[in-house]
């Protein structure tokens, strides 16, 4: 496939050397998988550790302009719901942009260093947070793309030994020492690294910005040792739906809010009805509304029958007549952790409890789906 006029990360030439099969994505470049192939890569994963590159997600600096970091948390709340204000430095969350309805307009995670805030967007909607972040924090802060830095992702098992094993005794100490969502700024090769202990496979795991310049060798330190491999993008996609992690733009977009998707936990007390700073973001008199008084319809885990695959778009019936429309799948795939499908969708409320059968369309056929608690897999983080 040409991909030449697609962007490239940092890591372009090293995914082709390492055989890595490139397609498009979000206007990148991207191995899907490498040699062994998406099963194999996906079990790795789970048992020792992958590095994914995830350099085409958006890397973002946002500064007060009164130089006081806890003038950018009081802003950033004004574009979401949850609490930035008491996040401590060297501490990492979970949120979302949200619109006018309570729609998701992105997913996002923010760090607090000492002395800057970072935030990670999604690679299609890269664009369009950016603007909305300066549009909605022009009078307070700047934002600044971090164009000249890659973004590698650890993950599994054996992930903390392996980075571990290129830092030195005191750094690797402090890796060591890390809990989830907890951030360190660490030399690797000589440049200063961001490092959380965060990822998006349901595994341990970090995510490492480093300067562009330095993610090649980075990666190919760490896959020199016999316990990591490369992994691509089929991979990464069975382990997030496996951990019951949602894709933006397929499980949650400006349509759904934060209360039907699932993730009213991102959602601190502070920002709740009653708390501190109730409310302020875009779409808040809906999500505080639907926190109080439930949502039509929500997001589930769904198991299959059977060992096919139902993909996103099927929608999903009370029984086999077809007759009565619950909702749809958004997520579906082949679980090789689980060996069998898995899918997530949204049902509409009354049938949205653990156990409850419901029928997916697939190509006109009835499948059995059986409504399942998320995740997939349990949860591999270190508390």
């Amino acid at each position: 496939m040409d991909t030449t006029a697609l962007l490239q990360t940092p890591l372009y030439d090293w995914h082709v050397r390492q055989g890595g099969k490139m397609v498009p994505f979000a206007g990148y470049a991207m191995p899907v998988q490498y040699a062994d192939g998406i099963m194999v890569e996906h079990r790795h994963t789970r048992e020792a550790a992958g590095l994914f590159d995830v350099s085409h997600m958006g890397q973002v600096r946002v500064s007060a302009r009164s130089g006081n970091v806890a003038d950018v948390a009081v802003a950033l709340e004004r574009l979401v719901p949850a609490d930035i204000v008491a996040l401590k430095p060297g501490r990492q969350r979970y949120t979302q942009f949200t619109n006018a309805a309570g729609g998701i307009l992105d997913d996002l995670m923010i760090t607090r260093l000492d002395d800057t805030i970072l935030l990670v967007v999604n690679a299609a909607c890269k664009a369009a947070d950016i603007a909305h972040l300066r549009a909605g924090l022009a009078a307070d802060c700047t934002v600044e793309v971090l164009e000249d830095r890659a973004l590698i992702a650890l993950q599994g098992p054996a992930a903390e030994d392996a980075l571990a094993a290129i830092l030195s005794p005191a750094d690797a100490a402090t890796l060591r020492a890390m809990a989830f969502m907890d951030v360190r700024v660490l030399p690797i090769a000589g440049a200063d690294c961001v490092i959380s202990r965060s990822g998006y496979t349901g595994e341990d795991g970090f995510e490492i910005s480093i300067p562009a310049t330095g993610a090649e060798a980075l990666a190919t330190a760490l896959t020199a040792q016999p316990q990591v491999r490369p992994i691509g993008l089929g991979a990464r996609d069975s382990l997030r739906l496996e951990a019951g992690l949602c894709l933006y733009g397929a499980d949650i977009d400006e349509t759904t809010t934060p209360v039907e998707a699932g993730l009213e936990w991102s959602i601190q007390k502070s920002r709740r009805t009653g708390g501190a700073r109730a409310g302020g973001f875009p779409g808040a008199e809906i999500v505080l509304a639907q926190l109080a008084q439930g949502v039509t319809r929500k997001r589930v885990g769904l198991r299959p029958d059977g060992r096919a695959p139902v993909r996103g778009g099927a929608p999903l019936y009370t029984d086999s007549s077809f007759a009565d429309g619950i909702g749809g799948i958004t997520s579906g795939g082949f679980g090789p952790t689980v060996e069998a499908p898995v899918a997530m969708g949204y049902v509409a409320t009354p049938h949205a409890a653990a156990g409850t059968q419901v029928v997916a369309e697939l190509r006109g056929r009835a499948v059995p789906c059986t409504v399942s608690p998320l995740p997939f897999v349990p949860a591999g983080f270190r508390r």
